[in-house]
């Protein structure tokens, strides 16, 4: 490992964050939000290039980090897997010490975890998380950013995770954790969030299946697809199976007054979430989109640039 390689910082998970770094990283997502609606211009990478890995297909992640990176006066670098060599079977651990050569930073969307894994331990510059079966971490920055700007700090808050123990799931299973929250989790028997990972935040997380339950006093309640990518052919079991894990106008009844809603997109109005939530008055999920431009700007910016 040389001299570039030791000194780089990785976002794979929340948790390669201090809390304290991620609240800085979160204040200056807004300080950045607020800079580029006043119109100022700020362009710290010039000729800094952002290579973005998808196996998996994106909408919101694609825009955010490659219109992220031209704001900040960069480039960002579109790759497939049928555009490179990583999806014609050339090692990752090659793929990784190629590409680190000749770009600033990588971002990978990809379905299993361990390739970022493989991918960041052989490369010299920062990779980024864009979402993995696992994790996705940026989602968790957005959400957490929104919940601040609205309602202020989400340290003791109640959260209530409605749906699939999934990706998005265990990132707020590690948020809970970085940010001090309590975090219930309401999902069909056999769709538990990883045992390992709810073991390590037990003292913050606790499971329920019943989501009228697990939204009683919620300060947010958040949910997600029932069947996520890689799962479609699950998907006429899993309308059966979650049909009881609806987020509607009863269970946003039993949470608090002022509590919000998100979801990370895209949404599937009368299956997950009904259309009187997702588009009401207790919604933020267009600024919790809008927000992954801004935290992601925030993370580009602290992961390249010299920290004091």
């Amino acid at each position: 490992m040389d001299a570039r390689q030791a000194r780089c910082r990785h976002f794979l998970s929340l948790l390669d964050l201090s809390a304290r770094e991620a609240r800085g990283l979160l204040a200056r997502a807004t300080e950045l939000k607020g800079m580029l609606k006043a119109g100022e211009e700020y362009r710290p990478f010039p000729n800094r290039t952002l290579a973005m890995i998808f196996e998996k297909s994106s909408t919101r992640t694609r825009v955010s980090f490659e219109v992220g990176m031209v704001q900040l006066g960069g480039h960002a670098l579109f790759l497939s897997a049928r555009d490179t060599q990583l999806g014609r079977g050339e090692p990752i651990e090659d793929s990784a010490r190629v590409l680190s050569r000749m770009v600033d930073a990588v971002m990978i969307r990809t379905f299993d975890h361990a390739i970022v894994e493989r991918f960041a331990a052989h490369s010299q510059v920062p990779v980024i998380n864009g979402l993995t079966d696992r994790l996705h971490p940026c989602q968790l920055l957005a959400d957490v950013q929104t919940y601040l700007e609205h309602r202020g700090d989400i340290r003791g808050r109640r959260v209530t995770w409605i749906g699939d123990g999934n990706n998005m799931c265990h990132s707020f299973m590690e948020a809970a954790q970085l940010f001090d929250f309590e975090l219930r989790v309401a999902c069909p028997e056999g769709f538990e969030p990883d045992a390992d990972l709810h073991a390590a935040v037990a003292g913050r997380c606790s499971i329920l299946h019943d989501p009228l339950q697990a939204a009683e006093g919620a300060d947010l309640i958040v949910t997600d697809v029932w069947a996520s990518m890689g799962q479609e052919e699950e998907q006429a079991r899993r309308e059966t199976l979650f049909a009881p894990f609806q987020v509607n106008d009863a269970v946003m009844s039993r949470a608090a007054k002022d509590a919000l809603f998100m979801h990370c997109l895209p949404a599937h109005r009368g299956e997950e979430v009904t259309a009187s939530v997702i588009d009401g008055t207790q919604s933020v999920v267009w600024e919790e989109a809008e927000n992954r431009l801004h935290a992601q700007k925030a993370l580009l910016e602290f992961l390249l640039l010299p920290q004091a």
